[in-house]
């Protein structure tokens, strides 16, 4: 049976993917969660995204895709490798997991096909810091066509996140009721500290960065 009012959030515990679980509780009647672990090397974040997907009251569900860390070296799975802080001039930051995206959305797809649910939510967004190319709109609709042809059905990948920089993002968690949660309890940080994390990686910069910005804008209109 088709559940045509049922999501399936792709979870990773950070900023992006918890606001998105949270945006998918306020516009379907029925939200599950699917995490995945790829070799990375903080797997503190697992345990983070079923402890919120508990706290909400949806169901979670572990894969592992760790084939993927064997694939290509990048440095979220490669403790050897020393994390770029900041992008190269002429390519992407080794933080860059080739194929990511796109083997997460597939698998996600398979199983949701499963569960008879057929709206898929990811967190990605043009406006990340490094431009990673699985974060791209186009990407996701080449996608979304292909899973479609794929399995003979009709997803809907919805990218709730996908024209919103990072204080967009959290004035999004504020407007449904959880910022502070997104601020305490999700982990970003590459270095695998939760809520304000380490502070100098790139995914820790981005959020604070945003997190001013949104700040200062709200207090401006609050005034």
């Amino acid at each position: 049976m088709k559940h045509q009012d049922a999501a399936l959030v792709c979870f990773s515990g950070g900023q992006d993917s918890t606001t998105c679980l949270f945006w998918a509780k306020k516009h379907f009647k029925r939200v599950e969660a699917v995490c995945f672990t790829y070799g990375q090397k903080h797997s503190l974040e697992i345990d983070i995204a079923r402890k919120i997907a508990a706290d909400a009251n949806v169901p979670f569900q572990l894969l592992d895709v760790s084939l993927i860390s064997q694939l290509a070296p990048n440095s979220l799975t490669d403790i050897s490798i020393e994390m770029d802080e900041d992008k190269p001039a002429d390519s992407y930051p080794n933080t860059f997991v080739p194929g990511r995206n796109m083997v997460f959305l597939t698998f996600a797809a398979i199983m949701a096909r499963s569960k008879g649910i057929f709206h898929l939510v990811t967190g990605v967004s043009e406006a990340d810091f490094s431009g990673y190319p699985d974060c791209r709109d186009t990407f996701v609709r080449s996608l979304n066509v292909t899973l479609n042809l794929a399995m003979d059905e009709q997803f809907v990948i919805h990218t709730p996140l996908m024209d919103r920089d990072k204080s967009e993002v959290w004035q999004l968690s504020d407007e449904l009721g959880v910022f502070d949660l997104v601020r305490t309890q999700t982990l970003t940080c590459y270095n695998g500290v939760p809520a304000d994390g380490c502070g100098h990686c790139p995914a820790c910069k981005l959020r604070r960065e945003g997190l001013e910005k949104y700040l200062k804008r709200k207090l401006t209109v609050n005034k």
